[in-house]
């Protein structure tokens, strides 16, 4: 059975471990691999490798920093299908979201290599009688992140890149749940020519996240992840002067007006709320209809929720197909959201679709459920306050878009919302007055391009910097302020 390494000071080293866990393929229960839970003593040694890489990579000119970006993105895009149809062997989700989910990997990566430009600071000529200011934009020192099994590639480069072009050195801790896909892309950067120490793999557990907080050398921290998580992270990151992006969880809403183009509207729901099985922070799983849509709404959301192909992603009979929905994740994260179904029938609410008992055949372990959707649900009720992350959709009713803001505006996250309508007014107002971090007008998947920063609201993050774009610079470089004059001789 193949053992995951770790990748320290450019060397994949057998890692100093207390154990090791298996690896499943959620379609079959097959086992793929085996990773190592590394030890502290482990983790320190990556932490040093990168602090003793440090002085000579911020020190490297930006315009070489960038360089091997530059090869390392033509690998992976030689390189997609072998790394899509690992990511789907140990996560689940469709080819057709792998493979997007690699395009944003790519745009992340081509962002980041315009850091000669994103990294310039600011000079002020004349700021006092003979005197001048400057900001220099420096980089830190060593960075870590926490990666997620939901996007095993996407969310480690909304970071990763960035770091390194700032002239940071940097550590992946990567998902126990889904090591092989950052494994795989961890090959492509020893080949793109980084220097030893400039980026390292550690996997593990809770242990490691622990170690990158204890340390007085890691600088700052990223992490997407559960609310509940992203607290514990933010604390103990401020507690220790660190810095800290927590992107937790959401409970993204879908709201349909009265004018919403239906027949456009309806498959771009059904894509947001079923894509990746429901599993990615950006899924919407909850539809508010405005007024008389309501009723048509469900109906239609309901028919085309039928629609959706739950089966092995890897089948070539459905491999290419945009509909194809695969597992969750494992057995525990299937057993909370049965939980919640049975929940929401004990709150009252109509499970109108029920997606619990599918089998896919050839595929009878695995651990599938099938979309799954209850109306007449109320603010408050349990399946709408909680992220229940898998195939499940609430729909709730409101009579003017005032209260269906409202609805948005009084949920405990907030990290995307959208608003179906042809209505100039409505847009405006809701885009305004929605507490979200990411606005969609007739899109579901509000999920900003690379340009631009991706983070929530509320309770859905823990941080004052968004993840990617260039508002990232200033989470990894130090503003350093000068103000200067010189005398005649």
């Amino acid at each position: 059975m193949k053992k995951i390494k770790n990748y320290i000071n450019g060397k994949w080293v057998e890692p100093e471990n207390t154990g090791y866990l298996d690896v499943e393929n959620p379609t079959t229960r097959k086992v793929l691999s085996r990773v190592p839970f590394s030890t502290t003593a482990e983790t320190n040694r990556a932490i040093d490798a990168a602090a003793g890489a440090f002085p000579g990579w911020s020190t490297t000119p930006v315009a070489r920093r960038v360089r091997p970006l530059f090869k390392l993105n033509d690998l992976l895009r030689t390189n997609e299908e072998k790394l899509a149809r690992v990511l789907v062997a140990e996560m689940g989700k469709s080819i057709p979201d792998a493979t997007a989910e690699f395009k944003r990997i790519y745009e992340n990566i081509e962002v980041a290599a315009g850091m000669p430009v994103l990294q310039q600071g600011e000079k002020i000529i004349g700021s006092s009688f003979g005197i001048d200011g400057e900001i220099l934009r420096l980089p830190i020192g060593v960075f870590a992140m926490i990666a997620p099994f939901n996007f095993p590639g996407m969310v480690p480069f909304w970071f990763l890149p960035y770091a390194l072009a700032t002239g940071n050195t940097y550590i992946v801790k990567a998902s126990k749940q889904v090591p092989m896909t950052m494994e795989l892309i961890t090959k492509y950067i020893d080949q793109s020519g980084f220097p030893p120490g400039v980026f390292n793999l550690v996997n593990g557990d809770k242990t490691v996240a622990e170690a990158f907080m204890d340390s007085s050398t890691v600088r700052g921290i990223s992490i997407v992840g559960s609310t509940p998580t992203c607290k514990i992270i933010a604390e103990k990151c401020a507690n220790t002067n660190k810095r800290f992006q927590a992107m937790g969880s959401a409970k993204n809403h879908l709201v349909a007006m009265p004018d919403a183009k239906l027949d456009n509207v309806i498959r771009n729901m059904t894509t947001s709320c079923y894509g990746c099985a429901g599993q990615r922070c950006m899924a919407s799983s909850a539809i508010i209809g405005v007024g008389d849509m309501y009723d048509t709404l469900c109906k239609r959301f309901i028919e085309d929720s039928k629609n959706v192909i739950v089966a092995d992603p890897l089948d070539p009979k459905v491999a290419g197909k945009s509909l194809v929905m695969g597992p969750v994740i494992s057995q525990k994260a299937k057993d909370f959201i049965l939980s919640m179904i049975e929940e929401g029938i004990k709150e009252g609410a109509n499970l109108a679709l029920d997606g619990r008992g599918i089998v896919v055949s050839g595929s009878e372990e695995g651990h599938f459920i099938g979309p799954t959707v209850f109306t007449d649900v109320k603010p408050g009720m349990k399946i709408h306050d909680t992220e229940i992350f898998g195939p499940v959709v609430v729909i709730l009713k409101a009579d003017t878009l005032d209260d269906a803001i409202r609805i948005v505006n009084d949920h405990k996250y907030g990290n995307g919302a959208s608003i179906y309508t042809q209505n100039g007014y409505w847009a405006r107002k809701f885009k305004l007055e929605a507490q979200a971090g990411m606005i969609g007008i007739n899109i579901g998947i509000p999920a900003p391009v690379a340009y631009l920063p991706f983070g929530g609201m509320k309770e859905s993050q823990y941080a004052d910097i968004k993840a990617q774009g260039r508002a990232i610079i200033n989470f990894f470089t130090e503003d350093k302020v000068i103000t200067e004059r010189y005398f005649e001789e």
